[in-house]
């Protein structure tokens, strides 16, 4: 039976740690370090970061402040933002990174994956893909980062990731993003139905129940979430918060 992995994901922004809504309206959470700190004391899985305006604003990577992310950090943290060059890779890995999160290079230069995977190998590299919802209700592909995917169909682009080496798919839901309505169940079904490499959801988690079901219902390999981990209470206090190891054990059972 698969082990179920629960991450949260911290979003950077400006070098502090922010929350969006639907990838739109940027709220300030708090310093980044003492997120990790937290996390630590209570055993986290793993953790993701995502600086969101690396590759939008064409930023470089600030190296000094992920390599004391790196260092505080006792799990292992993958990291995502304005990756374009093999070189920047080597020196995420090199001040301990552990993966590496490939996002809008995807749409652009498609052959750096397979470049990245060759240098690095699969089981180094998130292929991460951000998703939304047509007119008509069909699964597209969405950049954040401005570049065109007119009506890209998300299953025939997340296949063509995985025969390019990916050793796991991460999938954002752009219309859930920080709604915390619940999991999309019926995008899980058909990513992990259409893929025989590990796949992550994001996106729209308000429970923990809500986790057990999408992990246990559906061939998601992991749950992620921004705000369920960061949030309490209905008015949205600044809380982190993350399942106890007996809670993750019993979605194992």
């Amino acid at each position: 039976m698969k082990r179920a992995r629960v991450i949260p994901v911290l979003l950077l922004q400006n070098n502090g740690l922010y929350k969006t809504v639907k990838f739109e309206k940027g709220k300030y959470i708090g310093d980044p370090i003492n997120a990790i700190r937290i996390f630590n004391d209570k055993q986290c899985d793993e953790l993701i970061i995502l600086d969101i305006l690396a590759s939008k604003q064409n930023k470089d990577i600030n190296f000094k402040l992920i390599e004391e992310f790196a260092s505080e950090c006792f799990m292992p943290l993958s990291y995502g933002g304005g990756i374009t060059k093999i070189e920047q890779i080597e020196k995420l890995l090199t001040i301990g990174i552990e993966k590496i999160i490939l996002n809008s290079i995807l749409l652009s230069d498609l052959s750096f994956l397979e470049l990245a995977v060759k240098y690095y190998g699969s089981s180094t590299i998130v292929a991460s893909v951000d998703v939304k919802k047509n007119l008509f209700g069909k699964y597209n592909v969405f950049s954040h980062s401005g570049i065109k995917t007119p009506e890209l169909p998300l299953l025939d682009f997340l296949k063509t990731i995985e025969n390019n080496g990916a050793g796991e798919i991460m999938v954002n839901s752009v219309d859930l993003d920080g709604m915390m309505t619940g999991y999309d169940v019926k995008l899980a079904h058909a990513v992990s139905e259409h893929l025989s490499i590990p796949t992550i959801l994001c996106g729209g988690c308000n429970s923990f129940e809500n986790i057990q079901k999408v992990l246990s219902s559906t061939h998601i390999s992991a749950a992620a979430a921004g705000s369920y981990f960061v949030y309490h209470g209905p008015h949205r206090a600044v809380l982190i918060n993350y399942p106890s190891t007996k809670q993750i054990s019993e979605i194992n059972s």
